[in-house]
């Protein structure tokens, strides 16, 4: 070992180093964050002080120092001390704080030519009703709350910066292929990006390893700790952030991804007053924790939920807006995604210990679930028993809530038969539709019920959008449950996920990703068919916008389109170009946005959509192969517009069933008689989609119900009135019959149950 000594400023520092020899020193990088122990004043006292990155820059080693110094560095107790990757660890004594935060935001002070940032936080202009009720909501805030008190009990190192392309390298050399990948990360002292959860986790353990210390990540409360470095403020920069820190810094706009406009270079802004550089932006950060809600009491080392379905990440990053960079703020993302927007940084403390995790509480959709199968011969109805039940809500969302489910914006609805007779109906739930505040919300309509249950957290990935969502059972006992996962806001960049359930929804597999890369196909719609051959289909959108189309993606048999015995998807159109969509021409996806499916007696796939309108009529596509190639026809049909989202099935007594839209008062024939009306309506098939005589509006028919879910509260009465010509006008629909012949059938917030009887009844 050599101990050597510098001044700086009439002031002392010593420096031991180890004397394993890997090659010549070039100099201190000015960037190198803080790295020396302070010993003592010009009066003598003792004392320790963090040195900043321009301080250092002006040290200059002696030239027998090698490259990889700083294995143990300093002497025990010390400040700082660099590790054989040339990471800063800077020590953060044991301390007690305030974790959370039970105030407010004040939007209006956020990014003031931001386009979204008006229409967030309490008393904002309402979104989607011009004059409408101002907005009750502060979508940011509900999970980290409610404050309360922890406690570390023991110091650990935390490094000063993220992990940057150098260092992970080290450990993966073959990441350096991610450099670049979508514009971001390509220099060596950027922060590593496209890591996994796991993937950091592996790091620690091959560096734990390397140096025999023990390395992890942080937990979540070590994490806010560092982070606050004793500030109670938004941030530690008090209650606003510098734009010094900003990097692309726009609100709900990830659809403008701009990589130019972002440097991923570590330390190239201010630390905190604990020399933590990168605390708020640039990256979010792994944490150890899995992702669940704060508990009320005080804390003592907590290490988060004991299970759950995403694992913490803090920080903010760059590209999304800035209360999302808050020391308070909450994130996470499933373990097994990368993206260009989350890294990790490492601290060396002692093992976590095993600890006992809060309890786990089931949500209302899964309690005292009946598990016998539902004796679906002794509830089928005659076959000429016509039955329309009256319309009921089931997104039950309470007009006063402030998160995790928002009263103003409920919508895109999936539904799934249960083995059990139980009906599962799942929505997103947000404040604006491409707003990261936004969850999945269940409910449950229990066999013989009159009322849906309370809605519950159904799925969620903190601060992602996660618009598009499916269920689907496949008639035994499993059922399907898929979903899009953003990047971060919208849904121009996706992932995708499936689950499955074998107790009637009780309880889910963890998420399995079966669409990895954030892009566009991985909007997942409501509509999953099984062919034939056994292959599974589901439909996502094509494209973000209102026309473009609707992609697919199969799951298939070993026999047909599986290589893997049927554990791969793929996307069959995926790399062609958009297609023409005209009459007669061919291409390789359906011609609508939100379009449903169903396979025909001969084989072929038919689908119908919105958008995309052939000769003035709602698109039809034909595949004969498989969902490889389409050809585009015109249809009888009118077509649908925003807000709006046919269902289509087969029906278990023969014939196609469309849901659909009229939009102006018009002539609805029915098997020769006419009848005036406007909004939703079903339609029968029984030639294979080729004509469709038999329609229907979707009402009681008699006096006027004004529907009063929270989407209706939102298009107000016009587009929400049931009388004997007015249906519905609005809502994205989708359809299931249950083995007994019932038809059920929800919008955006009203559940409709019916049977086929009732659609042939003049």
């Amino acid at each position: 070992m050599k101990v050597s000594t510098y001044s700086l400023h009439g002031v002392t520092y010593s420096l031991i180093v180890a004397t394993v020899f890997c090659g010549p020193v070039t100099g201190y990088p000015a960037n190198a964050g803080s790295g020396y122990k302070k010993t003592t004043d010009s009066s003598g006292v003792r004392q320790q002080r963090v040195l900043r990155s321009e301080e250092l820059s002006v040290i200059t080693p002696p030239p027998y120092l090698p490259e990889k110094i700083f294995r143990n560095i300093l002497v025990p107790d010390s400040d700082v001390f660099r590790n054989s990757l040339a990471m800063n660890m800077v020590k953060i004594s044991a301390g007690e704080y305030i974790m959370g935060n039970d105030g407010e935001i004040d939007y209006k002070t956020l990014l003031k030519d931001e386009p979204h940032t008006p229409y967030l936080g309490k008393g904002a202009p309402n979104p989607y009703i011009k004059d409408g009720p101002v907005m009750n909501e502060n979508p940011l805030e509900w999970d980290e709350k409610p404050a309360h008190k922890v406690t570390l009990t023991e110091s650990f190192y935390m490094s000063a910066t993220p992990v940057t392309n150098a260092q992970y390298e080290q450990f993966r050399p073959d990441h350096k292929s991610f450099r670049g990948k979508s514009g971001f990360s390509k220099n060596d002292d950027d922060a590593v990006v496209f890591v996994s959860w796991h993937d950091a986790v592996a790091f620690t353990q091959w560096l734990s390893e390397k140096e025999g210390e023990h390395y992890r990540l942080p937990t979540e409360a070590e994490w806010e700790y560092a982070a606050r470095a004793g500030t109670t403020t938004a941030y530690y920069t008090g209650d606003s952030l510098p734009e010094a820190y900003w990097q692309h810094q726009v609100m709900n706009r990830s659809y403008s991804i701009a990589p130019d406009k972002v440097q991923l270079k570590v330390a190239a802004s201010p630390p905190n007053e604990w020399g933590l550089y990168n605390m708020h932006g640039l990256v979010e950060e792994w944490c150890a924790d899995w992702y669940g809600p704060y508990q009320l009491n005080k804390q003592v080392n907590p290490q988060g939920a004991g299970r759950g379905i995403a694992r913490v990440t803090r920080g903010g990053s760059h590209s999304t807006g800035l209360p999302y960079l808050r020391s308070a703020n909450r994130s996470g993302a499933l373990p097994g995604t990368g993206s260009f927007l989350i890294g990790f940084r490492v601290v060396k403390a002692g093992k976590l210990p095993i600890a006992t995790a809060p309890p786990v509480e089931l949500k209302k959709w899964a309690k005292d679930v009946k598990q016998q199968k539902a004796d679906w011969d002794r509830s089928k109805l005659p076959a000429n028993k016509a039955v329309f039940e009256r319309p009921r809500t089931y997104t039950r969302v309470d007009p006063g809530s402030n998160g995790p489910f928002y009263f103003i914006h409920n919508h895109e609805p999936a539904l799934s038969v249960l083995p059990n007779g139980d009906l599962l109906a799942i929505w997103f739930t947000t404040t604006l539709e491409r707003g990261r505040e936004m969850i999945v919300a269940g409910a449950r309509l229990r066999k013989g019920a009159k009322d849906w249950d309370e809605p519950d957290i159904f799925f969620q990935v903190p601060d992602r959008n996660v618009t598009g969502q499916a269920l689907w059972w496949d008639g035994d006992k499993t059922i399907y449950h898929f979903s899009g996962v953003s990047v971060a806001d919208g849904w121009e960049r996706l992932s995708m996920i499936m689950r499955k359930s074998t107790d009637n929804g009780v309880t889910w597999t963890a998420p399995e990703i079966i669409g990895k890369e954030y892009k566009n196909r991985h909007q997942v719609i409501d509509a999953v068919m099984r062919s034939k051959n056994g292959s599974l289909v589901l439909l996502c959108d094509a494209d973000p916008s209102s026309n473009g189309g609707t992609a697919i993606h199969i799951r298939g048999t070993a026999a047909h389109i599986s290589k893997d015995m049927g554990n791969h998807w793929y996307d069959p159109g995926a790399g062609n170009p958009l297609p023409v969509f005209k009459e007669g021409n061919t291409g390789s996806w359906i011609a609508g946005i939100h379009a449903g499916i169903v396979e025909l007696k001969d084989g072929s796939w038919m689908a119908l959509g919105r958008g995309d309108a052939i000769n003035g009529t709602m698109p039809m596509s034909i595949s004969k192969d498989e969902g490889k190639t389409w050809q585009y026809f015109p249809t009888s049909l009118t077509p649908i517009k925003s807000a709006q989202r046919l269902a289509l099935t087969r029906l278990k007594e023969g014939p196609l069933l469309l849901v659909s839209f009229e939009q102006e008062m018009t002539n609805i024939i029915s098997n020769g008689k006419t009848r005036k009306g406007i909004g939703m309506y079903t339609a029968l098939s029984f030639d294979e989609g080729k004509t469709w005589p038999v329609r229907k509006l979707v009402t009681p028919g008699e006096g006027d119900i004004l529907l009063d879910a929270p989407c209706n509260h939102r298009w107000g009465e016009k587009f929400s009135l049931l009388n004997k010509d007015h249906a519905e006008q609005r809502g994205y629909l989708t359809v299931e019959q249950a083995p007994d012949g019932m038809i059920h059938l929800l919008s955006s917030g009203t559940y409709y149950a019916f049977n086929m009887a009732w659609i042939l009844k003049p």
